[in-house]
């Protein structure tokens, strides 16, 4: 569990890199000691006024945090093909959720899935589709309408998890600014 200032350095740095994205600040400088150096898989989730912006992740824990959380962080306002680039006038606007990714474990089906606590990866070739643990939950999908969005995410059959398909699933650690702010709004 990362502690809550490891989370707010890590939030922070993912605003700073998207405030230089954009031109609205200088790139950030980010430490590469503690949480920062530790490597991981992470996503980088955008919302503008609870509308989603961006979503772009790393899934190898290849990498150290900081270079994770900064690189997906500019891809999730600026590269994500579902939307346009952020403008340095939505800065005001954005919330940042991170969900740093524990180790992908092989499945075999839907009794392998603990909704709204495993995120799944579902590939077969050079097609592969990632689903974070919070989706499920968000839409209230049961295990097996999740693998089944997860194939369709991957551009594949939605039952191909049934014909073959490599499936993997992984726990996050999920969290970000909406949340931060109301810890420190029910700390007064």
């Amino acid at each position: 569990m990362t502690s809550d200032a490891d989370r707010a350095l890590l939030l922070q740095l993912a605003r700073d890199a998207i405030a230089a994205h954009v031109g609205a600040a200088p790139p950030p400088a980010p430490s590469l000691a503690d949480v920062c150096a530790r490597l991981g898989g992470a996503f980088v989730s955008l919302h503008n006024r609870g509308d989603l912006r961006g979503c772009i992740g790393h899934i190898e824990a290849n990498e150290p945090l900081a270079r994770v959380v900064s690189r997906c962080a500019v891809a999730a306002c600026s590269t994500d093909p579902r939307f346009p680039p952020v403008t340095a006038s939505e800065l005001p606007h954005l919330d940042i959720e991170l969900s740093l990714l524990g180790p992908l474990e092989a499945i075999t089906g839907p009794a392998d899935i603990a909704v709204g606590r495993h995120g799944l990866v579902v590939e077969i070739g050079w097609r592969r589709g990632l689903l974070l643990p919070q989706v499920a939950t968000e839409w209230q999908w049961d295990a097996e309408t999740f693998l089944a969005h997860t194939c369709r995410k991957a551009g594949l059959p939605n039952d191909a998890w049934r014909k073959g398909a490599k499936m993997w699933r992984f726990e996050a650690e999920v969290f970000g600014e909406a949340e931060a702010a109301g810890k420190a709004g029910g700390a007064g």
